[in-house]
């Protein structure tokens, strides 16, 4: 009885410390990394003219609070005298229809893309071409045209929100 009750705690063991290498290994060969605040490359940001150039309006503000909030998440501050200024460009935003019934799109894909510049404090500057959302941020609609506008705001305000997370991720990871 006590044989088997050692070989259990034995077995026990050995199945834990399995489990844990197994846990450590998946944690540190993921490659997720966890960054604190003293590996961010500044700790304020000036965000200078977004500069819209497509027919959609009003881009350029919505990417302004986008990455203001990003920033802000990320522990960097945003102040107008910044060293480190963000400026940039949206150049293309396009609706391409993804599926379609009867001669009918039903359903769409938003795509927004830029370039944008970080300049330091010293004039060097680093250049993010073609940045944009890296999910397909997709609506359906075919009802009212009401209804189909204010999907597409939806999705276009996804859009901005993930190309801000790109732009920040290329500046800090990058």
């Amino acid at each position: 009885m006590k044989v088997q009750r050692s070989r259990f705690k034995v077995q026990g063991f050995l199945i834990s410390l399995l489990f844990t290498v197994c846990l450590l290994i998946t944690v540190y060969g993921c490659g997720y990394t966890i960054h604190g605040k003293a590996s961010l490359p500044f700790d304020a940001i000036q965000i200078d003219k977004i500069e819209n150039i497509t027919l959609e309006p009003k881009l350029q503000d919505r990417l302004y609070k986008a990455l203001t909030e990003e920033f802000l998440k990320n522990g960097i501050a945003v102040y107008p005298d910044a060293g480190y200024k963000l400026s940039g460009t949206i150049r293309q935003y396009t609706l391409h229809i993804l599926s379609e019934k009867s001669d009918v799109a039903i359903e769409y894909e938003v795509i927004i893309k830029g370039d944008f510049r970080l300049i330091d404090p010293s004039g060097n500057m680093k250049e993010f071409k073609d940045i944009g959302s890296p999910f397909i941020v997709s609506f359906s609609g075919s009802g009212p045209l009401d209804e189909l506008i204010a999907f597409k705001e939806l999705a276009s305000e996804r859009a901005v929100r993930d190309m801000a997370m790109e732009i920040i991720a290329a500046i800090i990871y990058r």
